[in-house]
């Protein structure tokens, strides 16, 4: 069901007619936008729903630091655009390719290296556009920070994969970019390093970065330049270049990218890693990266132990999440039910159950 456009459209009106003819013929809709990110979910059995084309800003107030925009909008025009004007998106969303969009981003939810330091994506979505399972147009939320009076549904859609509906436009928080950034490497083993950068996270320090590839520290300092001076002393290690960052936002480092899976497992930043302990870890210790073209059995139960969870972002077979508790499932139902009464939208996209 190719809906496009060459440049910037509001195609809300076409995408809400694809919606209900699909809902009253309940016919299932795999939602697609550049589809940088499919290997992030299971493969759906449905017809494409092409959202790309609905794109451009709708609304941009630098004063305000607040952007709209809708969700076909690629992430690289958005950063340039907040670049321009001094500032950023603080939840670094993986791009994964020049054609990620805004809507594949927090469809997914995914946030990147600055996470443990300024918040997750989710912390950033002021209100959302989106059509239901009905193709009715419906709006969470606005476009100030403190506007949370009842449920936020409009978080719900950062990370619910297109199954709670499908994102037209997004409001976002920015914030001002750095006047500087450095970086900094230290021979430290996985978890003397995560030890240090506990240590380090107690004080107020620019930290805004902290990765270990398995055999070094990564460190990234971004504020102020008297700031990040004193603490690139403080850290000591080596000297680096702050643009290394790019690619372990976008996965890209070499421990990160490469033939065979890529696996997400997030644990409690502090606490124990057990089996994972070796593993090259990103968000100050929150997420150990594994690459296999499936987690070893066991996995998933030792994740679930620790406090954690798998989750597949490419490549790889074997369930794309893990699997939910019985009750969290049965809410998850729920929400899909009233926002999806017939279960057309990515249906199965995060669990076979729903």
């Amino acid at each position: 069901m190719p809906i496009s456009s060459g440049s910037d459209a509001d195609l809300t009106a076409a995408l809400a007619d694809a919606v209900r003819a699909a809902a009253a013929d309940r016919r299932a809709l795999e939602i697609r936008g550049a589809g940088t990110r499919a290997g992030q979910g299971r493969p759906v059995a449905g017809e494409r729903l092409e959202v790309a084309g609905h794109r451009g800003v709708v609304d941009y107030d630098p004063a305000e630091l607040v952007l709209t925009a809708r969700a076909g909008t690629p992430l690289t025009e958005i950063e340039a655009l907040l670049a321009a004007n001094g500032q950023m998106l603080a939840f670094e969303p993986p791009r994964l390719g020049r054609g990620g969009t805004l809507g594949g981003a927090v469809a997914t939810g995914l946030s990147g290296p600055r996470r443990p330091f300024t918040g997750a994506l989710r912390d950033y979505v002021l209100g959302v556009r989106i059509l239901d399972g009905r193709g009715q147009v419906l709006r969470f939320g606005g476009t100030v920070f403190k506007n949370v009076a009842g449920f936020d549904a409009f978080r719900l859609m950062a990370g619910a994969h297109g199954e709670l509906g499908v994102l037209l436009d997004i409001s976002l928080r920015v914030v001002p970019r750095p006047a500087v950034e450095a970086a900094r490497t230290l021979d430290l083993a996985p978890e003397p390093a995560r030890q240090r950068v506990a240590e380090l996270m107690r004080r107020p320090l620019p930290l805004s970065g902290a990765f270990h590839d398995g055999e070094r520290l990564h460190l990234r300092l971004s504020g102020g330049r008297a700031g990040v001076a004193a603490t690139a002393d403080l850290v000591g290690g080596a000297e680096a270049d702050p643009g290394d960052w790019t690619a372990i936002r976008d996965l890209a480092h070499p421990v990160l990218s490469g033939g065979g899976g890529l696996w997400r497992i997030a644990l409690p930043r502090t606490g124990p890693a057990g089996d994972f302990e070796a593993l090259p870890w990103d968000q100050a210790g929150g997420v150990r990266w594994l690459r296999a073209p499936a987690p070893p059995t066991g996995a998933e139960a030792a994740a679930a132990a620790l406090g954690g969870h798998l989750q597949r972002i490419r490549g790889a077979a074997g369930p794309a999440f893990q699997s939910l508790p019985a009750p969290l499932l049965a809410l998850h139902r729920r929400l899909k039910a009233a926002l999806d009464p017939e279960g057309i939208l990515n249906p199965g996209r995060m669990y076979v159950e729903a």
